[in-house]
């Protein structure tokens, strides 16, 4: 389990740092949901999408979105008794996922982000975070004029592992947003005793 002592910064030396990444599909809200629930102004690396990104871009659903992550968003949130979470957003169009690699060493989990109208656009981040045995959980970001589907449904159409959570949310609301956050870090905990109970039974 990824940590950082804040007396590096100065802070608490009991405070605990945890690294969280934000995945997920083009257009799903992941920019949004970080900049909801920091602390801090969140640092963003958007840039405008081009006549040139069209071609490999697909915008379809999300053809008012103007802007686009190229590198990485970066947010802080205190959840309690000294817990902090690092928030690293990833871009989501897969000419990016090298830098995937990078962002999610050290990593405690991950939110990946879903939208039930272009719920195939999750698969990649799924796929990545279960290969490498990061645990996550799905956040279906619940955009207004869209179909609700419960988390069960969304869970079989992922075909997602037994014990992976689906929760619902709203990445613009930041009480939502840390719902969400909370239910990882519970997850990521339970998975993580259950490895090392592994190694020891």
């Amino acid at each position: 389990m990824a940590s950082e002592r804040s007396d590096v910064q100065g802070g608490d030396s009991n405070a605990l740092a945890l690294k969280i990444l934000i995945a997920g599909g083009f257009g799903v809200g992941k920019t949004t949901l970080v900049g909801a629930v920091s602390e801090i102004r969140p640092l963003r690396t958007e840039e405008q999408l081009s006549e040139v990104g069209e071609s490999v871009d697909d915008t379809e659903g999300v053809a008012r979105k103007t802007t686009t992550t190229v590198a990485m968003d970066f947010g802080r949130i205190t959840i309690r008794n000294g817990l902090s979470l690092y928030l690293f957003g990833t871009p989501g169009q897969d000419r990016f996922w090298f830098l995937w690699d990078e962002l999610s060493q050290g990593a405690l989990g991950a939110v990946v982000l879903a939208d039930t109208r272009r719920l195939e656009d999750c698969f990649p981040a799924v796929d990545f975070f279960e290969h490498r045995r990061i645990p996550f959980v799905v956040a279906v970001n619940c955009f207004p004029g869209a179909r609700t589907y419960g988390a069960q449904d969304v869970s079989r159409a992922l075909d997602l592992d037994r014990g992976t959570p689906v929760v619902l949310c709203d990445a613009r609301d930041r009480d939502s947003g840390k719902e969400v956050l909370i239910r990882l870090v519970e997850h990521a905990g339970r998975m993580y005793t259950a490895r090392l109970l592994d190694t020891v039974g």
